[in-house]
């Protein structure tokens, strides 16, 4: 299957990949911009080029659909979003029962423009004492550049600042939501 995500994402579609994720056995990564679910394809390409399992999460009723089964072996992990429930301590639960998880999300919540992100990364990261790796995906230029990771500090208004500007000019599939 390598051969043929590398065909199609460098031959047919003209992408590039700058950047590793290998070292690194738990983290979040953070993707953006999220603009089209075209975004889905690139990074499930980008995810069997670099040959890493690469995770997501989902409302634990998907993963007792019919369809639950293709979801855990693409990577999923269900949660409980019920309004009870903390999220944020769900997830940072699969981190510490797990050996490996690199948890996959955008931090804009949606695929419309949005003048600021959602913080439930911020605070997985923190609780879960993990490195947040920044992802683009520049449709501009056809690129997928892969960040050093960045450990996240006390200070949640910095650090998200800091990670916001490494997007700055990163043009997603729909311009106007980038």
């Amino acid at each position: 299957m390598k051969w043929f995500s590398k065909f199609v994402f460098h031959s047919i579609l003209g992408w590039s990949i700058d950047g590793t994720l290998s070292s690194i056995k738990k983290c979040v990564i953070i993707v953006a911009p999220h603009t089209h679910w075209q975004d889905f394809i690139i990074g499930v390409l980008v995810r069997d080029i670099i040959g890493l399992e690469i995770n997501f999460i989902g409302k634990k009723e998907l993963f007792s659909s019919p369809l639950g089964w293709l979801f855990k072996w693409m990577g999923g992990a269900p949660v409980n979003r019920g309004s009870k429930s903390n999220t944020v301590e769900s997830i940072v639960d699969i981190f510490n029962q797990r050996d490996v998880f690199r948890l996959a999300l955008s931090p804009e919540g949606t695929r419309k423009k949005v003048s600021t992100w959602k913080t439930g990364f911020y605070f997985v990261a923190k609780k879960a004492n993990v490195p947040v790796v920044p992802v683009s995906f520049d449709f501009s230029k056809k690129k997928v550049t892969i960040f050093k990771p960045f450990e996240v500090s006390d200070n949640k208004e910095s650090d998200i600042k800091t990670l916001r500007n490494l997007f700055k000019g990163v043009v997603g599939k729909i311009p106007e939501y980038s």
